[in-house]
């Protein structure tokens, strides 16, 4: 008769800021910890997020409202909040908000589930994660080719729209109007002094005009939404 040991359960180590791991170690050990739970993979480094408070959160559904509404109005494109997003072999993060073009864009859906590639645009809530989000993640995003890239520092109350140009981002400046237009969303209206000071009726003001813009009803029809 032959005795088969039990099988003894395999121990997963507990993902840990400053951990250096391959993407699929990092994946590994991603799914072993609990819910709720947000962590990601820069530059090859772990980074463990803290937990949320109102300094981020607030902001977050404010900005998720704006590109929400985009979305809703612009057939074609997506947006998405907190998704893992592969941008490659060494990155794996999971952006507080993103647009992607859905047919013919730069980013796909996996089979299990996550983007695989660069969304056109991220936005990053930058808090106490600011020298990350304008460091590390900011150069990841920009070598991966991410178009457009908003950071939102809400201690200084300070948002930077980058727009990518011969792989180097430059900042964006706000029109005479005070508004910032996206560059590859058309009709991606932002007024920024009205979005930092939680003025949300004016931001989905300006955002309306520019989905009234014959630019933004161009877009639709080129993504096949106005058929």
């Amino acid at each position: 008769m032959v005795l088969h040991r039990s099988a003894r359960p395999v121990h997963v180590p507990p993902l840990e800021s400053g951990d250096r791991l391959t993407r699929a170690e990092f994946e590994r050990r991603y799914q072993a910890t609990p819910e709720h739970f947000k962590a990601e993979l820069i530059e090859g480094v772990v980074y463990v997020a803290s937990p949320v408070r109102t300094f981020h959160g607030v902001p977050h559904a404010n900005l998720i409202t704006w590109l929400g509404v985009y979305s809703a109005a612009t057939p074609g494109v997506s947006a998405a909040d907190n998704t893992t997003t592969r941008l490659d072999m060494d990155n794996e993060l999971q952006p507080d908000a993103l647009l992607r073009i859905e047919r013919g864009g730069t980013s796909t859906i996996s089979e299990d589930g996550y983007i695989e590639g660069a969304p056109e645009l991220i936005a990053e809530i930058a808090t106490s994660s600011a020298a990350i989000d304008l460091g590390a993640k900011q150069n990841a995003y920009r070598r991966n080719g991410v178009q457009e890239y908003l950071v939102w520092q809400t201690f200084e109350n300070r948002l930077s729209w980058f727009r990518l140009q011969a792989e180097a981002y430059v900042l964006l400046e706000p029109d005479a109007e005070g508004i910032v237009r996206s560059g590859v969303f058309p009709g991606l209206w932002l007024a920024v002094s009205a979005l930092l000071e939680g003025r949300m009726i004016e931001v989905l003001n300006a955002l309306q005009a520019g989905l009234a813009d014959p630019a933004h009803l161009a877009f639709v029809e080129e993504l096949g939404g106005g058929t």
